[in-house]
């Protein structure tokens, strides 16, 4: 099967024979007819299969015998794309797809001049590929206008639910015409994007050229099990095996990208980088380098997964598996491109092996081990036990490794204090046995779970007898101390009463608030201390607060039978509070 037999006009036949390209893909033998008959079409292919034709040439097809010019600041079709690297490579396609014909292709994204690109859309586009961000910045300052626009491409729609695009979409899409073409596209098929077909697309034909999260046949993918700290090292011994071939490096974060594109100059290796720390002059002087051969090494983030068409990628190496499983079929995507071979390495670490399951779920087959053996990281147990619990007991364990409902340390009961550190079970302060943090039995039943409300009302006393025997004599086991009553036997607390209405310490009955605080012993007499507190000993000298004679030989302001000093102005002696504090007259004393 060729072009021709697809239905598009000879002359853009023509101009992919110039090209070099005479026979369609399998995604574009399946997905072009349909669009050419106006159809919705929800595209599902791995990466480099050509799924920038299958889109572009319907659309470049129509407009060509619509032969209609399009209105100032508006544009017949719109494609949106996630990153500035994969709009750049879509701009790229359909300008040598249009070249010769009276066609214009605009291209807009951020981190480039926006003025620049308000002036190039005054007089109106064709084909427009932007970034969602970067277009409804236009939007806003009324540089654009979505009215006429017959075609919508999603390119990479999964990418977009992933970078958060999902709301800057459906606002592009409310001002789009009713009656408009969409058309969406994607390596992968995540859960969202059900949302996304049903939201934009009106009863789409579903072409699904590969399963979701299949990479192409020809790459030859394989992983080593290697330490952190030996990735570096074994990423040296690699590449200098092969040197003269064009290869891209796939870190988790930018730092570690830049850190690692400047490891690799300084070993002598022709290298470079792409994150999202580079403007985007930097950006594309990096990537045309190297296509054009002046570097071989180019050291990439995510951002650059997608979209990056470079011809004779023969090696691409994840230094640092993905934390998203499907960025890993895009990655890989990079190399073996129309048909061509490649090879994808992979370096894992022990604290990666989570991302490597993940990743061999979604492509369905184990990758092939390089060197290195498996590492052996134990698995999160699942939870188990009450419902605030985690481990084996009931509930969720006290600060010193018990519960009030009974469990060990890992899962004890909830809200528990004082369990044993040393080993052994103890009883905690607010019910029920308390575990043991090396492993002690907890004593609410098997495997820490607590009783019903009868038995724990049953063992209660049974509890608490069982409490009371430790308590052991020198005598031996024959003297041990009866339980007591609760009360019995406790001492009061002064030696004056105070308990039952007996006098306390003030020498006042219970429940009367004494004129000061005394800290003596009951029975003394006050100190000699003017202060409004007496803290001295039995037998010393009035204080000021009983009304006696003080210590100086003149009334105090405080004293029952003087004048108050605080009346002529001056301050009280001692230091006392004059009113409501401590040693004040009462109402009636003045």
């Amino acid at each position: 099967m060729d072009f021709d037999m697809l239905g598009l006009a000879p002359r853009l036949v023509k101009a992919l024979a110039d090209q070099g390209i005479t026979e369609p893909t399998p995604i574009q033998a399946q997905a072009i007819p349909h669009a050419l008959n106006g159809r919705d079409v929800m595209g599902l292919a791995q990466t480099g299969t050509g799924k920038t034709a299958a889109f572009g040439l319907p659309m470049i097809d129509m407009l060509l015998k619509a032969g209609t010019k399009p209105e100032k600041q508006t544009c017949r079709g719109l494609i949106l794309a996630p990153t500035r690297e994969l709009a750049k490579q879509i701009f790229d396609n359909l300008s040598i797809y249009t070249k010769g014909s009276h066609l214009k292709v605009q291209f807009v994204v951020g981190g480039a001049g926006i003025n620049a690109q308000i002036n190039r859309l005054q007089r109106g586009c064709d084909l427009l590929v932007a970034t969602p961000g970067r277009l409804l910045d236009l939007m806003d300052r009324k540089a654009v206008f979505l009215h006429e626009t017959q075609f919508l491409v999603l390119d990479e729609a999964d990418q977009m639910l992933d970078l958060g695009f999902i709301h800057a979409l459906r606002q592009i899409a409310d001002l789009l015409p009713e009656g408009r073409q969409t058309m969406l596209f994607s390596a992968t098929m995540p859960k969202q994007m059900a949302e996304i077909s049903q939201a934009y697309l009106s009863s789409p034909m579903r072409v699904e050229v590969s399963p979701p999260g299949k990479a192409a046949d020809k790459i030859d993918q394989s992983v080593h099990f290697v330490a952190k700290a030996a990735k570096a090292d074994l990423l040296y011994e690699l590449l200098k095996e092969y040197e003269d071939e064009r290869t891209i490096i796939f870190c988790r974060t930018k730092h570690g990208a830049e850190k690692l594109m400047k490891s690799l100059v300084s070993q002598g290796f022709k290298a470079d980088s792409i994150h999202g720390n580079k403007s985007q002059g930097q950006r594309e002087r990096a990537i045309e380098a190297f296509k054009k051969g002046k570097t071989m090494v180019l050291v990439a983030t995510d951002v650059a997964a997608r979209g990056l068409d470079i011809p004779n990628v023969k090696f691409v190496y994840n230094y640092e598996l993905p934390n998203v499983p499907e960025n890993y079929v895009h990655r890989i995507g990079r190399t073996a491109r129309a048909g061509a071979e490649g090879q994808a390495i992979a370096f894992c670490a022990p604290d990666e092996m989570g991302e490597l399951r993940d990743i061999q779920k979604v492509m369905g087959k184990d990758i092939p081990v390089a060197s290195g053996r498996k590492w052996e990281v134990e698995e999160p147990k699942p939870k188990r036990g009450g419902r605030f619990g985690r481990g084996k007991g009931g509930g969720k364990g006290g600060p010193r490794g018990g519960g009030a409902r009974g469990g060990s340390s890992d899962g004890g009961g909830r809200g528990g204090f004082g369990g044993d550190k040393r080993g052994g079970p103890k009883e905690g302060t607010r019910g029920g046995a308390q575990g043991d943090k090396r492993g002690g039995k907890p004593a609410g039943g098997p495997k820490g779970r607590s009783k019903p409300k009868t038995e724990r009302a049953e063992a209660a006393p049974a509890s608490a007898e069982k409490s009371s025997r430790k308590v052991w004599d020198s005598a031996g086991p024959e003297a041990k101390a009866p339980s007591k009553p609760k009360g019995e036997g406790k001492k009061p607390r002064h030696k004056s009463g105070g308990r039952d209405g007996k006098p306390n310490d003030f020498g006042k009955p219970r429940g009367e608030k004494p004129s000061g605080k005394s800290f003596g012993k009951p029975g003394g007499k006050p100190s000699g201390k003017p202060s409004g507190k007496s803290f001295g000993k039995p037998g010393g000298k009035p204080s000021g607060k009983s009304g006696g004679k003080p210590s100086g030989g003149k009334p105090n302001g405080n004293s029952g039978g003087g004048k108050p000093r605080h009346s002529q102005g001056g301050k009280p002696k001692g230091g006392g509070k004059q009113n409501g504090g401590w040693g004040s007259p009462k109402r009636g004393q003045r």
